[in-house]
Parts: structure tokens; C-alpha cells; sequence
């Protein structure tokens, strides 16, 4: 039988994180903040495309195994980030700044985040288990939701350095931009699960480290300005 309460408080531990996160990177692009508008579009695409990335993931997972298995359920996220990015933000005309991609693309990702936990609330939640979702949830907080925005801010910031080159190399850099996000998580994914969870500490603390230099990425991406590269 469906539970509404069990639905309310999925959605409110998967977006209420979320939005925190999204607040501490909005920060960055404080000086000339995208609109509103455009902001809620990119978190709402995030969420949106988790429907079409999961039944993509199924099909994958019924005619591969093993490691290519996991670089096709990476790969899978990252590009239909990536077009969820370019949809709601990234080919407006108010995309006018090189920090502009990578602030549509963390959007994109924390939505994508927020729904993925959600459904993982609901998840578990509906087993009956409550002392779970709360205490994995954390985790998820600080690790798996981080690993979507450091994996889209990657390729935000290809684009970046590619703002003002001409569109044949901005499709080259973003793709490469696109496949070193596709390596990092499918090695996120590998070493979670070839650890089964041992080495979750590990790869949590790694996954920080790069979110520092993302930090300073961003700070990059400011910098360039209208100065061409």
C-alpha cells in the first residue's frame, strides 16, 4: 500500500541536501548569478533524466557484465548529464560567461543526485528499514552526491577552457572532458563495489581531495573572465 509520508520524507532527505550543495556552489557565481529561472530548470532536468538514465542502466545490465558493464552505466550518466546541461542552460544565450557550464552542469548533477537518493529512500524506507536509509544516507550525502557534481564539474570545465575556441574544438574538448568523467566514476563505482564497502572510507576521502581542486577550477573559471584563453 503506498505510504505519502514515505514519499515526503524520501523527497525531503534526497533534495534537501541537495539544495544545500547547490547553494555552496551557486556561491561561486555570485558576482554575475545565472537567473533563477534557468537554475531551476537545470536542478529539475537533473531530476527528470534519473527516469531515462535507470531503464537505460537495465538494458545494459541485461546484455554486458562485469567492468564494461560499469563504464556503460558511467558513461550513460555523465552524457545524459552532460545533455541535460546543454538543454536547460548551456545553449541559451545567457550561458555568455566560461563559468556559465560549469555552474548548469553541478545544477544538472545535484538534481540528478537528489532523485537518485530519493528513489533510494523510497527504496529502503519501504523494506521497513529506517535506521538504514538514515545512516547510508549520510554517506551518500558526502560521497556518491559529490561524485555526480566533481564528475559534471569535470566536464563543465573543459568546456570552460574551450569558451572561446571555435565549435569543431569545443565538441573535441568536451568530449574528452566527457570520458575523464566517465573514468572517474567508473573507478568510483569499481572500487565501491570490488571493495564491497571496505573501501568506502577511502575512496570518500579521494573524492574530496578532487573536490578541492574543482574549488580551485572554479576559481579559475572566474578568472578567465572575457579574456580568451
Amino acid at each position: 500500500m503506498f505510504d505519502s509520508n514515505i514519499l515526503i520524507y524520501s523527497l525531503l532527505g534526497g533534495i534537501i541536501p541537495a539544495l544545500f550543495w547547490l547553494w555552496f556552489w551557486l556561491r561561486e557565481d555570485r558576482l554575475h548569478p545565472e537567473p533563477r529561472r534557468m537554475i531551476f530548470n537545470a536542478f529539475m532536468m537533473g531530476m527528470v533524466i534519473v527516469f531515462i538514465v535507470l531503464p537505460l542502466e537495465k538494458y545494459a545490465e541485461k546484455i554486458t557484465t562485469g567492468l564494461l558493464m560499469i563504464v556503460i552505466w558511467a558513461f550513460i550518466e555523465e552524457l545524459f548529464k552532460l545533455i541535460g546541461a546543454y538543454l536547460s542552460g548551456i545553449r541559451k544565450k545567457e550561458c555568455d560567461e566560461p563559468i556559465d557550464p560549469m555552474i548548469y552542469l553541478v545544477t544538472v548533477a545535484l538534481g540528478f543526485a537528489a532523485m537518485e537518493n530519493t528513489l533510494f529512500l523510497i527504496s529502503s524506507f519501504g523494506d521497513g528499514n529506517f535506521l538504514t536509509p538514515i545512516l547510508t544516507g549520510n554517506l551518500r550525502f558526502i560521497g556518491a552526491s559529490l561524485l555526480h557534481v566533481l564528475a559534471s564539474g569535470i566536464v563543465g570545465f573543459f568546456l570552460t577552457i574551450s569558451f572561446y575556441y571555435k565549435k569543431f574544438w569545443k565538441y573535441i574538448i568536451g568530449f574528452f572532458g566527457l570520458l575523464v568523467a566517465t573514468l572517474l566514476h567508473f573507478l568510483f563505482n569499481f572500487f565501491i563495489m570490488e571493495g564491497e564497502g571496505n573501501n568506502t572510507f577511502i575512496v570518500f576521502c579521494f573524492v574530496w581531495a578532487l573536490i578541492i581542486l574543482l574549488l580551485v577550477a572554479f576559481e579559475k573559471a572566474k578568472k578567465l573572465g572575457s579574456k580568451k584563453i
